[in-house]
């Protein structure tokens, strides 16, 4: 288990370049589901996590409330690039490094709308309207069971 956070997941992302706060949500996200699929056996005994928090199924994709109470006053303008930030591991900058060359070309919007092509997110918005507000929980279950798959079928 690691004691990271997605606060501390996010300011590796912005080591890289100035990041808007979606995109950084998205981000994090990836590197959320894809550490759970990648780091467990199967759906029934998830242990393996890249943080504790659990990201909500907010109407713009997937959503860490810690992130969006940090970053929530940029709007729509971009979060300054950053020096430095708290991870040492060199297994979780590799992975978080990948997760950057497979994600971060992607524009913010590019990045919402793959999320919303998603089983975990869609799963977590069933019973609410595209513009209703939710703080639906994104399952682990439904996070391993989709990106496992989608990794067993590279």
């Amino acid at each position: 288990m690691n004691s990271y956070t997605a606060l501390n997941i996010a300011d590796y992302f912005l080591t890289k370049d100035k990041l808007t706060h979606k995109k950084l949500q998205k981000l994090v996200y990836y590197a959320y589901a894809w550490f759970i699929a990648l780091n467990n056996q199967n759906e029934e005994d998830i242990y393996n996590i890249l943080f504790q928090e659990e990201p909500e199924a907010w109407i713009h994709g997937p959503v860490f409330p810690s992130l969006y109470d940090k970053y929530k006053d940029y709007g729509f303008n971009e979060i300054e690039k950053i020096k430095c930030n708290d991870i040492d591991n060199k297994d979780i900058i590799s992975f978080l490094n990948q997760i950057w060359d497979v994600f971060g070309g992607f524009s913010a919007d590019e990045l919402e709308y793959m999320t919303h092509q998603e089983d975990p997110w869609i799963n977590a918005r069933k019973g609410v309207s595209f513009i209703e507000p939710s703080k639906n929980k994104i399952s682990k279950k439904d996070i391993f069971i989709y990106y496992n798959k989608l990794a067993n079928e590279a």
